[in-house]
């Protein structure tokens, strides 16, 4: 299989790690063979018809800081010719998320699903944004779009859903979909206050340098609409949503819920026609009251009733795991 890896960050070389470590797995289990024919990242792009050398790929990444150091480079600007002409089967888009216009993963995305070749992305922005047209194009176009790893991470929250939860009707779902303001709340509830939470946050590397996307709840409510369009087929986007974050919660709030046997939780929910983002009292009982960096999520069914699965929802080998289960789907329906 024919891959153009398009974002070579921590989740991307997370991927072709696992590529090489799983190579005889994959092709014993699955007739999986893969060759990245193509790699981007800031620095531009590499490409290679008969696929390039993984071990030197990584390699190039840590010691020079960009892959366009392994050789013969394609100008950055022309990413789009690539994705068009390239002999590949799958493009992988893992450039960073942009929840304001979506690029540059949307135009990656539009340009592969058009040129017939399938998408698995792990980028939050294009789908929040335009999620009911690239699925009607990639209907329209007969290809795979597989994006399992943008809500959870890891933990198979969408393939939980749609696979597990089978011929039953989900009414509603809630629950934590952002790791970082679960560790802070966490932490405060802990006895930190805001600042003092989410400076320990940045230090231990679960925030960024910029942390608005998640202390304002927006990585939530990107989430929160994939989910939604999804698991109960809405046609939403992120204006759909009610946002809060979390940037007022005081820790006198939290002390004052935790002595009522509750913690303050940045709940995403949807009961098929609202949905919601915005902090609230969990009781410590509920199952989805889970501390540090774990996400978790409850669906009410009407038959099963309550279903919920917990896991981490972020993390390099965490996410590639995510992608790989998507390629492993693809080559599946290739075969079939």
């Amino acid at each position: 299989m024919r891959l153009i890896l398009l974002g070579f960050g921590v989740v991307g070389q997370s991927l072709v790690k696992l590529l090489l470590s799983h190579s005889t797995d994959l092709y014993n289990e699955y007739g999986i063979k893969p060759k990245v024919v193509a790699c981007a990242d800031h620095g531009g792009i590499i490409t290679c018809d008969q696929g390039l050398d993984l071990d030197m790929l990584l390699s190039v990444k840590k010691k020079k800081r960009s892959v366009v150091q392994y050789g013969p480079k394609v100008d950055k600007s022309e990413i789009i010719d690539v994705i068009e002409n390239m002999d590949a089967e799958t493009v992988i888009e893992l450039t960073p998320t942009n929840i304001i216009d979506g690029e540059p993963g949307k135009s990656h995305i539009i340009t592969a699903m058009k040129s017939g070749k399938n998408v698995i992305t792990v980028n939050k922005g294009p789908l929040a944004l335009e999620f009911p047209s690239l699925m009607e194009l990639a209907e329209y176009n007969r290809i795979a779009f597989k994006f399992s790893g943008t809500v959870g991470g890891g933990t198979p929250i969408l393939e939980f859903a749609k696979r597990c939860l089978k011929g039953d009707r989900i009414l509603s779902f809630e629950g934590i979909l952002n790791g970082t303001t679960n560790y802070i709340l966490s932490k405060m509830y802990e006895g930190l206050n805001f600042s003092e939470a989410l400076k320990n946050a940045s230090e231990k590397g679960y925030a960024e340098k910029d942390p608005t996307l998640d202390i304002d709840g927006y990585d939530a409510v990107a989430k929160l609409v994939i989910a939604s369009n999804l698991v109960m087929n809405m046609k939403s986007t992120m204006n759909n949503v009610e946002r809060m974050g979390i940037r007022g919660v005081e820790r006198t709030q939290v002390m004052k819920e935790r002595k009522n046997g509750n913690a303050i939780k940045l709940i995403a929910s949807c009961d098929g026609k609202n949905l919601v983002v915005r902090p609230k009292p969990v009781s410590t009982k509920d199952p989805i009251c889970v501390d540090g960096i774990l996400n978790a999520i409850t669906f009410t069914c009407q038959h099963s009733g309550q279903q919920t699965i917990i896991g981490k929802g972020a993390g390099g080998m965490e996410t590639a795991s995510s992608i790989l289960r998507d390629l492993i789907d693809i080559r599946t329906v290739i075969r079939s």
